[in-house]
Formats: structure tokens, sequence, C-alpha cells
């Protein structure tokens, strides 16, 4: 699977530490040079045939569709598509318009994840989103009336501007308009970012984690009361709905990231990451320089990644795998320490799979992080 990042927006969200530039001064050279990446970089997958195709950023919706289909088109000279292929746009709610909606159902893109975060203005100001409540909804009502049936949208629970009947509206809102996934974060304050400066100068409150924690455990049950799987810590998915992309980081599949910031990994033991700049990830690639660096993972590293991202999941960690892939030394060191975490029933087995209770999944992050090997 491939793995297109775009590193442009309109505007910076408030909590957004991501790469991207609010200039578009070098849209162009920008999309030569991640064409000329995908050239150099054809025959790094150990796979031709992709299943996942996904655009993100950024907002790649920033893009027109006509340039999105040239990147696609250079995707299509050196890989070939399964027949069953996701191909996904992250998109946000104001680039969604008719015109535009209208040129890209001419596209091979058959999923949109629409980063909606909130159906209430308070919200979305807090934020600094480019849209607001109005066209949260109305863009995918429109995204609906040409198509596009396979939605995911992003939502943000625990603002400081928001309140537990306020979740409710925005979860009953996702139900009316019947999108088929979620992916939901609580809102976290990253370092260098405006809502990190906020909270600091005391013009706003920081996110309680205690309301977070009543405002995740009330999703995941209306959720699946209404039919959705909770798949992922942050996934919700109605059956044949999950996102087959980030399914396969979370199995740990190979993939390969495109643009200035992506990160990629072999299905074995390396992973690399593309420098963060715009300017000298076009000036390298002008030269036919990849802008990358590569790490080597040792057997602790690799160890220690499928067990933070299997046990964010709900099919946990394929134990076989681990008795297949690692060492007797490192195994017996692993059975020491779950023991008293299946104990005290923070870890479960089930089909011979290490997986974590639903109700301590918020917990999962410093679960796993105990049984790292240092």
């Amino acid at each position: 699977m491939i793995y297109l990042h775009i590193p442009f927006c309109k505007q910076k969200c408030s909590y957004c530490n991501f790469h991207f530039s609010t200039s578009l001064k070098y849209k162009e050279e920008m999309i030569s040079a991640i064409k000329k990446e995908i050239s150099l970089r054809k025959n790094e997958l150990q796979t031709q045939d992709l299943k996942s195709l996904y655009f993100g950023g950024g907002t790649p919706s920033i893009l027109k569709a006509d340039e999105l289909q040239s990147i696609i088109d250079e995707v299509l000279k050196h890989f070939s598509f399964d027949s069953n292929i996701e191909i996904t746009l992250e998109a946000n709610p104001d680039d969604l318009d008719k015109n535009f909606l209208k040129e890209l159902s001419k596209t091979p893109f058959n999923r949109l994840s629409i980063g909606t975060q909130s159906f209430f203005d308070e919200d979305l100001k807090l934020m600094n989103r480019a849209h607001n409540a109005g066209e949260a909804e109305s863009s995918i009502k429109r995204a609906q009336d040409f198509g596009f049936e396979n939605i995911s949208i992003d939502l943000i629970y625990g603002s400081p501007t928001s309140s537990f009947e306020i979740w409710k509206q925005n979860l009953d809102k996702t139900i009316e308009l019947q999108v088929p996934h979620i992916s939901s974060y609580a809102l976290t304050v990253e370092p260098k970012t405006m809502l990190n400066a906020w909270i600091s100068q005391g013009k706003i409150a920081a996110p309680k984690e205690a309301e977070q924690h009543e405002e995740f455990f009330y999703m995941t049950d209306f959720l699946k009361d209404h039919g959705f799987d909770h798949y992922e810590i942050s996934n919700f998915g109605k059956p044949g709905f999950h996102s087959r992309h980030n399914s396969a980081y979370w199995k740990y599949r190979e993939y390969l990231g495109i643009g200035p910031s992506a990160h990629s990994y072999n299905g074995r033991n390396e992973r690399s990451w593309n420098i963060a700049n715009n300017q000298l990830y076009i000036n390298s690639l002008n030269k036919n320089i990849l802008p990358k660096e590569t790490e080597l993972l040792s057997e602790k590293d690799q160890f220690n990644e499928m067990l933070m991202i299997g046990l964010r999941t709900t099919w946990g960690v394929d134990l076989s795998a681990l008795k297949e892939k690692f060492s007797a030394e490192l195994l017996d060191y692993f059975q020491n320490q779950i023991k008293t975490k299946l104990d005290d029933g923070l870890l479960m087995i089930e089909n011979n799979h290490l997986i974590i209770p639903e109700k301590h999944w918020f917990l999962a992050d410093g679960i796993a992080s105990d049984l790292f090997m240092v």
C-alpha cells in the first residue's frame, strides 16, 4: 500500500503539529517531486499490486481533481491496482463543494475521510478550522449525493468548549447522516501548537481527562448499539467499512510513504522517513536524490512496535507470530511480563491472541509500554 502526504493547508489548526505549509507557491513543484519520488521508489514494495492508496496531509483536497488524478496516473505507471483497491482522499468540509465533488466523482477515489471534527461552531473556532458547523453537515450530504458511500469522518471529543451534551449531539448527528465510519480522538495538547500556547497563557482551560474518559466510553457503547464495530481504540466502522489502509498499519504490513515527512516500513526490519521540509524535499528530488533517512529496527524495536500497535486493536497480538519471529530469551521475558496483567484482567488471551479488554483501552499505551523490552 502507498501513503501520499500532501503538505498544504489553508490555515493551521490550533491542535495540529503535522508537517504542512499554508503557502501554495510551490504546489506544482511539489506535485512534480511527489511523482519523481514514486518513480524512484517503485521497487521498494514486495508487491506491485496495491490494495490501498491513501492521500493524507495536510489537506489533499486543497488540490484540484485533475492534479490528484495526475498523481494516481503516475502511481499506475509503476503499480497495478487490486480489483477491490481502496483509494482514500482526506478532505476538509469547506473544499467539498459541488464542482469539486463532481470532478472527483470522475476519478478512481472511492473513499472520503472528512475532517469534520465537530458539528458545533464553538468547537470549530477553538480548533481554528476553516469550515463552520453548516459546512460540516452539508459537505457529507453533498458527498453522498455524488455517490460517495464509503465515508469516514473525524470527530474530536474532550474540548474545553464542548460538554457531554454537545458530544452526544455530535454522535447523534453522525448517525442521522448515516456515516459508516468514524475516527474519533481526544483533544490533546501538543508542543509548539496554538492550543498549547493558549492554555499556557491561561486564555482557555486545559482538556479534562476525566471528562474525556466519560465521553470515550459513552461513544463506544453508543456506536456499538448503532451497529459499529470498535476495531481500534479510535476507530469505529460498520461491517464492510473498516479502513483497509489503517488496518494494514495495525497488522504490521509493509507500506510506502511518499511526500515530505512521510514514513515507510518494509514489513520486516527497516523504517524510513522523508525530510519534513518542502523546499529541501523538492530540491533533493530535482537532483534525483531521495530525501529520506533509514533505520534498521533491532529485535527489541520490532517486538515493542508489534505490542504497541497490536494492543490498540480488537484482534490484538498474534502469539503464534511472536513465537515465530522472536528469540526464546525475549519470549521468556514477555511471558513473565504479561503474567501479572493477565491476573489483574488488564490483558486476556483469546484464540491465541493477546488482547486488552475494551474497558481498559483508554490505558492501552501504558499497558503496552509496561511490556516493552528495554
